[in-house]
């Protein structure tokens, strides 16, 4: 839903002893499932959850502050657990899980917080970007982690259907049919489109698109559209209509994961 719509407890208690660590990290998504642990498939959830046990020697339940699709990456996502240990200095465990998770997800960052901190509910904004290069340029490196088509659209068309999607609105034409979500408003902050230069070689196109929350498949199912649209030139008027329908059969296909990344969550207000 609408930011403005939110309706979010500003506290969230710890038990007696306990204290609240964050974590930020960083995981190569292209062998999970996701980031949601699921019965007999991996995740990356499970894998810190099952790092922390060893660690440890208790079980502990890791909240993180949303989910990703099977094969999607992260760069900065947040989580938090409660702990009764005071023995580790929050600082380590950022040193000492590294030592019990696969090399595919790393702690990049631990710290200490307080009642007013959850990953999940006190989150702002999720930033996200999507990496596409143009198959000529495509590398056996880039595999897993870069979208592949044949020919890059216009940019300047592209970011004309990206600056439609800023702003507050029903996304319902870019949502999963099993999305679950009560209300399919949004509010995107950034929405472009921009050339980078890739360390394989070759340009890379990557769209950047940050808000306050988004819906199962969304950024994937826009991207694909935007991608879709441009090849055949279609007017910015037409994807446009293609929002305002709320109609998921007006949306073009869902890009892959292997292009997607989680870039960062912000907790500030302002």
């Amino acid at each position: 839903m609408a930011r403005a719509d939110w309706k979010r407890p500003h506290t969230f208690p710890l038990k007696e002893g306990h204290r609240r660590i964050r974590l930020v990290l960083s995981y190569d998504g292209s062998g999970f499932s996701g980031w949601q642990r699921q019965q007999g498939v991996p995740s990356v959830q499970e894998e810190v959850e099952k790092a922390l046990k060893k660690m440890l020697k208790i079980p502990i339940k890791v909240q993180g502050s949303g989910r990703t699709d099977a094969g999607v990456h992260a760069l900065g996502q947040v989580a938090h657990f409660d702990i009764e240990n005071k023995s580790v200095p929050e600082e380590a465990f950022r040193v000492a899980l590294n030592k019990w998770l696969p090399h595919s997800i790393r702690i990049i960052e631990s710290g200490l917080e307080d009642e007013r901190f959850h990953a999940r509910f006190t989150s702002i904004c999720r930033e996200y970007r999507y990496h596409i290069k143009e198959l000529a340029d495509y590398t056996p490196f880039d595999r897993n982690r870069v979208c592949r088509i044949r020919k890059f659209p216009p940019l300047d068309l592209l970011n004309g259907y990206a600056a439609c999607i800023v702003g507050t609105h029903d996304f319902s034409t870019f949502s999963a049919a099993d999305d679950q979500s009560h209300s399919r408003v949004r509010d995107l902050y950034t929405s472009f489109f921009a050339f980078e230069k890739s360390q394989w070689g070759g340009p890379l196109l990557v769209y950047t698109v940050s808000g306050n929350a988004f819906l199962m498949h969304q950024v994937r199912s826009m991207v694909g559209t935007m991608l879709q649209m441009g090849e055949k030139l279609r007017p910015v008027e037409d994807f446009k209509r293609c929002l305002a329908s709320q109609d998921r059969l007006q949306a073009g296909r869902t890009a892959p994961p292997d292009g997607l990344y989680l870039y960062r969550i912000a907790y500030d207000p302002k």
